[in-house]
């Protein structure tokens, strides 16, 4: 009698903490992103998180950029002129990750959320080396190195690989290919081989590799279409081809469905048949990134909206949007800068 009570007790107390915990599954995961407002040749931001409709600010630098958070949503790594910082999700903790004269940025936490992948130059436009450092700092190890200019990083999901973009000639007009190789260094593999176009945007999904295939280099020659492959590089397929270029921004986490822009918009379309949907128009001249909740049901991005820039989430089923942060206006004539990276802070 005494265990049944007991267990009664327990199922009790149960189900009085269930709809915390069910509260707590629910509660709407940070949109981080950096916002610099420049009035009078004084620049003033840092990064901001908007969660629950509210607008904070994480960092008083203007120089703070790039957050990427580790998977289990506790850390932000980010740069700071030229080196690696991380924060927790509430402007705590603040940690210098790198130092010295090289210009460090492009963060990516591992998915172990032990390490961060990084790009290092020795001057802001020279070619880059991959390295990794531990996200408490300390740890530092060079991934690549030589003259090619090897950037793009991303993790595979299970963090076996990381695949990247190499130039093996920076400036003398050379295509861009997808490699690939092991945490420690190890392992290195050219996976695409084409000498005319490019091959970058690497992003893993469910079968293989995502990328865009194009002429990559700013300006009225660029363009680029959609292909996927084996990790190991074989059986490449078109995915997204025709009129209007389509560049990758992010493949949801269960690993079959692509997010990806074209002609100032951003679609979606499952990674295999189907038609691609639209979600949404893009303010001319975007550059920040579209990104999608850790369920895969919504897109946070900066849209137009009138003659503003609004941070909204977009449910990929219904295209409905939902601003998530009000009373500011984005637009660049306002002297103010968002971005390029918007980061979606992951569900435990």
């Amino acid at each position: 009698m005494r265990h049944r009570s007991l267990f009664i007790s327990f199922v009790v107390l149960l189900s009085l903490a269930m709809p915390g915990l069910a509260n707590a599954a629910r509660a709407p995961r940070a949109v981080v992103f950096s916002k610099t407002t420049t009035l009078e040749g004084v620049a003033e931001g840092g990064l901001y998180a908007v969660r629950g409709g509210r607008l904070n600010q994480l960092t008083g630098n203007p120089a703070d950029t790039e957050p990427a958070f580790s998977p289990d949503g506790r850390t932000i790594a980010f740069v700071r002129d030229g080196d690696l910082y991380s924060v927790r999700p509430d402007g705590s903790g603040q940690r210098h990750l790198t130092s010295g004269p090289e210009l460090d940025s492009a963060p990516v936490v591992s998915p172990n959320g032990r390490f961060v992948v990084f790009e290092r130059r020795s001057a802001a436009d020279g070619p880059a080396d991959l390295y990794t450092v531990r996200v408490l700092g300390g740890g530092l190890h060079a991934l690549t190195s030589g003259p090619a200019d090897d950037h793009e990083a991303t993790f595979s999901p299970d963090g076996h690989a990381i695949a990247f973009v190499r130039d093996s000639a920076p400036g003398e007009g050379t295509s861009e290919d997808i490699y690939s190789v092991r945490p420690s260094g190890a392992g290195l593999a050219r996976l695409t081989r084409t000498s005319a176009v490019d091959e970058f945007e690497p992003r893993y999904f469910a079968g293989g590799i995502v990328f865009s295939r194009g002429e990559s280099s700013p300006g009225p020659a660029e363009y680029a279409d959609i292909y996927t492959m084996r990790r190991n590089g074989g059986r490449v397929r078109s995915l997204v081809a025709g009129v209007g270029s389509a560049y990758v921004e992010d493949v949801a986490p269960n690993g079959h469905t692509v997010l990806f822009r074209r002609d100032q918009g951003l679609w979606v379309k499952r990674i295999g048949h189907g038609r691609a949907r639209k979600l949404t128009d893009l303010p001319d001249g975007s550059h920040t990134n579209g990104v999608f909740s850790s369920d895969g049901r919504r897109v946070a991005a900066f849209v137009a909206t009138g003659d503003e820039q609004s941070l909204v989430a977009i449910d990929v089923r219904t295209r409905r949007q939902t601003q998530l942060a009000e009373g500011f206006d984005a637009s660049a004539e306002h002297g103010i800068a968002i971005g390029p990276v918007i980061a979606w802070q992951p569900a435990r």
